[in-house]
Parts: C-alpha cells; sequence; structure tokens
C-alpha cells in the first residue's frame, strides 16, 4: 500500500570525497603501485602470446 510511490528509487547522493593532502610516502607508494601494475599488463601481454606452460594431466601412452 504504498500509493504513488511506484517504480525505481534513486539512490541518495553520497557526499562529496575531499581531497586529502599527500605526503611524500604517499606519493612514492602510489607511482610505486602504478608503476607496479603497468608491468605485470606487460607480462600478461607477452605470456597471452604463447600457448600453456606445462601440458599436464594424463599422459597417454603409444599402445592401443
Amino acid at each position: 500500500m504504498s500509493g504513488r510511490d511506484g517504480g525505481k528509487k534513486k539512490p541518495l547522493k553520497a557526499p562529496k570525497k575531499q581531497n586529502k593532502d599527500l605526503d611524500d610516502q604517499d606519493l612514492a607508494f602510489k607511482q610505486k603501485q602504478k608503476a607496479d601494475q603497468k608491468a605485470m599488463e606487460e607480462l600478461k601481454v607477452k605470456a597471452g602470446g604463447k600457448g600453456p606452460l606445462a601440458s599436464g594431466g594424463i599422459k597417454k601412452s603409444g599402445k592401443k
């Protein structure tokens, strides 16, 4: 019995985030994270072109 409250409700607006003052340690940490992420993406691209590293599983014998 909601009356006229039909349809989808809009979410409440979140308060704006305040800009935090970052010191040298925080800036260095963020820069290191970005560099690590970039290096990981480059490794993913390199590894993506190759086949599987190990063909694990059951090895079949030559007998039939």
